[in-house]
């Protein structure tokens, strides 16, 4: 994983799950990151290595290119799909959380098991050393559903990473 946070939306993704390849292409332009993910994983047995492998890796790359001095530090977003809706909430806190609220109406998306994105957002948060909410509030097909977490997701990266004009030289925390 590679990424440039202050890009313009790039991205160049070669997973070998098609469906994931898909869900990563929502985050770099709504996040306005320019992102690069190459994975090769022991696909023949399943996609969970691979798909927490690079939940993993993202939050690892994000981890070490953010300087929190001087950014808005929380982030929110509601995005719709048809009849799906989501919110997602962060914090870059330091410490590590997610409070995942997802039930898909169907297991998977073609043959990719929709329970491996909350393998992808543990390994994020985990690495990412961020606090993540994410709810879908509704939904009838589960292919919107999980479109409409990862642009939600883009978008409070986004807004949480903006530089706080007022702040410029702040570090947003009460604890130092």
């Amino acid at each position: 994983v590679t990424l440039k946070l202050d890009g313009s939306g790039q991205l160049d993704v070669e997973t070998g799950l098609p469906f994931l390849d898909h869900m990563l292409h929502q985050i770099a332009p709504h996040g306005l990151i320019d992102l690069t993910v190459r994975a090769s994983g022991d696909l023949d047995i399943d996609a969970h290595h691979t798909v927490e492998d690079i939940g993993i890796t993202l939050g690892q790359a994000l981890n070490q290119a953010l300087d929190k001095t001087g950014i808005r530090r929380y982030g929110h977003a509601y995005v719709p799909l048809d009849e799906a809706l989501s919110r997602v909430v962060l914090d870059f806190s330091g410490r590590p959380g997610l409070d995942y609220h997802v039930q898909f109406v169907k297991g998977s998306v073609g043959n990719f098991d929709v329970d491996l994105f909350h393998e992808f957002f543990q390994g994020f948060v985990n690495h990412a050393m961020v606090t993540l909410h994410i709810d879908n509030i509704r939904g009838k097909n589960a292919h919107h559903q999980i479109e409409t977490i990862f642009k939600a997701f883009g978008r409070a990266l986004r807004m949480a990473m903006e530089t706080d004009p007022r702040a410029a030289d702040h570090l947003p925390s009460t604890k130092g």
